[in-house]
């Protein structure tokens, strides 16, 4: 049997993640959050002298995500926030690795 396609109608930035054609605002700005964060660390962390942003920016991209993991409601934000919280991980490990969070601040 021929369905009809579903058109998205654009209600916002992140209206693709929205799969089943509701708008969920505070799941999308988890996702958005995750992803920016994310790639802040993973882009900060191939730099030494960065560890302090690449570690803390990596650790609260990995908070951000797992909370948005638990409240996501498609698939589609569910798989943004995994790649997210991926970069999020690696730009969060090796910050710890180049420094740490708190490198040398504190003693």
């Amino acid at each position: 049997m021929a369905q009809a396609e579903r058109t998205q109608h654009g209600r916002g930035l992140l209206s693709f993640l929205d799969t089943d054609g509701k708008p969920h605002p505070v799941e999308d700005a988890f996702v958005l959050a995750t992803v920016v964060l994310g790639v802040i660390a993973f882009v900060t962390a191939q730099f030494h002298s960065l560890h302090l942003l690449s570690s803390w920016t990596g650790l609260i991209g990995v908070l951000t995500g797992a909370r948005g993991l638990m409240i996501s409601a498609t698939t589609a934000e569910r798989f943004a926030v995994i790649v997210g919280m991926g970069a999020a991980a690696v730009g969060f490990f090796l910050g710890m690795a180049h420094g740490g969070l708190f490198g040398g601040v504190l003693g």
